[in-house]
């Protein structure tokens, strides 16, 4: 994964996940797949606690899987992750932005 990402330059890990492929036996299911289900709850379909229970559980364990994990785990952090943020987003388009977070233009 090293090399690849070094021959990408400016790729987001997001966009490198189809090529992070390679820790998989070729008889492995897809990516974020175990025996063709997908690998945890819909999004849409857990509470606001148990999402954002679910985005503190990833955020608690992003270096340590950015770290060491093979790469098929990472890219299943990803998607998961992007999957968590991207419903949360959707429910809370209008959160609250503290203010000492903001840089000036």
């Amino acid at each position: 994964m090293t090399e690849s990402v070094r021959r990408t330059g400016d790729a987001s890990p997001e966009q490198l996940i189809p090529e992070w492929d390679r820790d998989r036996a070729p008889t492995d299911a897809v990516a974020g797949d175990v025996d063709g289900e997908a690998l945890g709850i819909d999004p849409a379909e857990l509470g606001d606690e148990d999402l954002v229970r679910e985005m503190q559980s990833l955020h608690r364990t992003r270096l340590d899987t950015l770290r060491h994990a093979t790469d098929s785990a990472l890219a299943n952090h990803l998607r998961r992750t992007a999957e968590l943020e991207t419903e949360y987003l959707a429910r809370h388009p209008g959160r609250e932005v503290d203010p000492s977070r903001l840089r000036e233009a």
